[in-house]
């Protein structure tokens, strides 16, 4: 059997093509290392040292940072606030807006309005919501006023232990409410409409059309949804930053801001920066959970 050799001509045409797509790569490739990897690296080193960035600099103290970490009482109380603020958010951010999905799919008068005023949310600045929040859950503020009118005593929302979080909560399901209805109006859009007929001629009611059909037809689109939100959920900031500031009694302190205060009021970036890997390693994982589980076969 002869050996087909490729011609110099051909190589040489190959060779500039490789060479064509690094150049072309080359700057996003560069606003990534120098944007993304640096940052992450540098962060990993800084989990392994102590200091600040003063004349003194920092020194290397190895898994210091991380054992206390695991010690540290306040750092499992703010984890355990995450924990619930994260499962308070994304199930009434997932369930709210693909039943808001499932009705503006149909189609009726005024339809496009009610889908612009359900996004709204989505492209608010999060800082003036939460001013808005604060000025209305303040203890003269007006839902107080309202649950007054109906004969309730007014309640310390934002003072409270247990009533600050469910104020935070459902900011940030609103905040997420309008982002996930569209990503489920794309995702039902996909789902073929010669299904639904061939079950409503099977006899199928609602809830198994939409059991049999709709959730699977759904499945990546719900994956997404699920990390994004939870993503969205574990770097909240703004919300404690502006209306609660980790209060009443640390039970508002979520991780992000916990390392905000550990690294810039209290100049500990080695702890924060550990606090930090943590956070970047639970992210990197849900990232792989869904990656894994949208390649499988449902």
């Amino acid at each position: 059997m002869e050996t087909v050799q490729k011609k110099p001509g051909a190589r040489l045409s190959q060779y500039a093509e490789v060479v064509t797509g690094w150049i072309f790569l080359a700057p996003a490739l560069a606003l990534l290392m120098v944007f993304t990897l640096w940052p992450i690296a540098n962060l990993f080193y800084l989990s392994f040292t102590q200091g600040s960035f003063t004349r003194g600099g920092v020194h290397w103290v190895g898994l210091r940072n991380y054992w206390r970490l695991l010690l540290s009482p306040d750092f499992w109380q703010v984890v355990g606030n995450t924990v619930y603020f994260t499962i308070g958010t994304v199930l009434p951010s997932l369930v709210i807006p693909l039943g808001l999905a499932l009705l503006l799919n149909r189609t009726f008068l005024l339809r496009g309005l009610f889908r612009t005023a359900y996004f709204i949310p989505s492209i608010t600045s999060l800082v003036a919501v939460g001013l808005g929040f604060r000025w209305l859950f303040q203890t003269d503020g007006w839902v107080n006023a309202v649950l007054v009118g109906f004969g309730v005593n007014p309640i310390p929302w934002l003072g409270s232990t247990v009533w600050a979080m469910p104020v935070l909560i459902l900011l940030s399901a609103w905040k997420q409410l309008g982002f996930n209805m569209v990503v489920f109006l794309a995702g039902l859009q996909t789902i073929p409409a010669s299904l639904y007929e061939a079950a409503m001629m099977d006899g199928a009611g609602v809830w198994q059309r939409f059991w049999h059909i709709t959730l699977p037809g759904l499945r990546p689109t719900l994956i997404f949804a699920t990390v994004t939100t939870t993503i969205f959920t574990l770097r909240s900031f703004e919300q404690v930053y502006v209306i609660t500031g980790g209060g009443p009694l640390n039970a508002t302190n979520l991780l992000v801001y916990y390392i905000y205060d550990q690294a810039f009021a209290q100049f500990d970036f080695g702890y924060a920066a550990a606090a930090a890997t943590g956070l970047l390693i639970v992210a990197f994982l849900l990232v792989y959970v869904q990656l894994k589980t949208s390649n499988e076969e449902p």
